[in-house]
């Protein structure tokens, strides 16, 4: 089965978001509004119960923090995705390292950009119109992030949280 885990921003940034992404994200369907912790992997529920009290860990050694998204971005030249990029912190990058091993990181073509897709799957065309007028918007939310998600795929291929993990050790 498949599984990845993400942070879900606010009801209020999700909303921001899926005002785009109906539009320009063919997985609006599927999947909220969220920032991607590490990306999908094949798991067994033997290897998910492995895997389930390391999480826990982490999240008890993790603080909460503030995400600031604060301007619209593109991966173009790479790839036609437009996002809203979130400003990079030291206890994002480091819950990003603890959760993706070293070897799940070099197999990796790109670094951790931190992000919330809006748009996806674009055209070339479509991708510069979008882009073009997206990147104008005045983009400036700040809230705090107190939890990770793990996720499964269903067969439809749409996410559900298979269990949710608070930063910071809960007394």
């Amino acid at each position: 089965m498949k599984y990845g885990i993400a942070i879900f921003p606010s009801k209020k940034l999700q909303d921001i978001a899926n005002s785009y992404r109906k539009r320009y994200d063919p997985h609006y369907a599927l999947i909220p509004p969220h920032l991607t912790i590490r990306e999908a992997f094949e798991a067994t529920q033997e290897e998910i119960d492995k895997i389930t009290p390391e999480l826990h860990r982490i999240s008890d050694e993790s603080k909460p923090f503030t995400m600031n998204v604060y301007k619209i971005g593109s991966f173009h030249p790479v790839n036609n995705v437009i996002y809203m990029k979130v400003k990079e912190n030291e206890v994002l990058d480091d819950l990003y390292r603890q959760l993706n091993p070293e070897e799940v990181r070099s197999d990796r073509d790109y670094k951790f950009v931190p992000h919330i897709t809006i748009a996806q799957k674009l055209s070339d065309d479509e991708h510069s119109d979008v882009y073009g007028s997206l990147r104008m918007m005045d983009v400036d939310e700040e809230e705090k992030i107190d939890r990770f998600q793990l996720l499964y795929q269903l067969e439809n291929g749409s996410w559900t949280v298979y269990e949710t993990f608070h930063l910071g050790k809960v007394r």
